[in-house]
C-alpha cells in the first residue's frame, strides 16, 4: 500500500542544474529540465521544465521529451544574468528577478523569494540548514523543500546521490519549486 504521507525524493539523475531527470524514488513524480534541440536560437541560454508522468531511462544527459509540452520556460540573459520565466500553462512571462527576488536589500543573491501559485510566500537558502546544500522554507521557516548533492568522496551504486525533497503538503507546488531550485543553482553557478 502506498503512503502518500512521505515526502517526495527526488532523485537528480546527474546532478548538473542544466539538464536532469528528476525521478520519484516510489514512482509518484517524473520532473525533467533539459535544453531546447540544439537547433533552437535560444539553445545555450534557455532551459525547460517538464512534468513528464514517467520514469526517465537511465541515460546520463537529459533530454527534452518528444510528446510532453515544457510546464515552464527559463530563459536567461548574456554572461549569466537573470532572464525570463513562463510558465506555460497561464503563458505569462515575468523577470526572474522581479519573481524571485532577493530577500531583502543587503541579502546576497543566494537567499531568494518567490509567491507561489497557492499565493504562499516561499524562500531559497544555500546552505544554511545543517546538511542540506540547499533549503525552501516558507514565510514560518518550516522546511518545504531541500536540496543535496551527493559529495564527492561518497560513493555512487545503483544511485546518483543527488536528491530533491519536497515535503508531502507542498508537492503541489513541485514544479515550482524546481524551476526556482534551478534557477537558484544558475546564480550559484554564474556567481551572481
Amino acid at each position: 500500500m502506498l503512503n502518500r504521507n512521505l515526502p517526495f525524493h527526488l532523485e537528480d539523475r546527474t546532478g548538473d542544474f542544466m539538464g536532469s531527470d528528476f525521478d520519484e524514488i516510489y514512482d509518484r513524480l517524473f520532473l525533467t529540465v533539459s535544453r531546447p534541440t540544439p537547433s533552437h536560437p535560444d539553445a545555450e541560454t534557455t532551459l525547460l521544465v517538464y512534468d513528464t508522468g514517467r520514469r526517465s531511462s537511465s541515460r546520463r544527459q537529459a533530454h527534452a521529451p518528444r510528446d510532453v509540452q515544457p510546464t515552464v520556460v527559463l530563459e536567461f540573459g548574456v554572461g549569466g544574468a537573470l532572464g525570463t520565466i513562463t510558465f506555460v500553462r497561464s503563458g505569462s512571462g515575468v523577470p526572474m528577478s522581479h519573481f524571485l527576488r532577493r530577500t531583502s536589500m543587503f541579502s546576497g543573491s543566494l537567499s531568494r523569494k518567490f509567491t507561489a501559485s497557492n499565493g504562499e510566500e516561499y524562500r531559497w537558502i544555500h546552505r544554511a540548514v545543517k546538511d542540506q546544500e540547499w533549503a525552501c522554507v516558507d514565510s514560518h521557516d518550516y522546511v518545504v523543500a531541500h536540496y543535496n548533492l551527493r559529495p564527492p568522496e561518497k560513493p555512487a551504486y545503483n544511485t546518483s546521490g543527488n536528491l530533491l525533497t519536497i515535503y508531502e503538503p507542498f508537492t503541489h507546488l513541485a514544479v515550482e519549486i524546481l524551476a526556482t531550485l534551478t534557477i537558484m543553482r544558475y546564480l550559484a553557478a554564474h556567481k551572481y
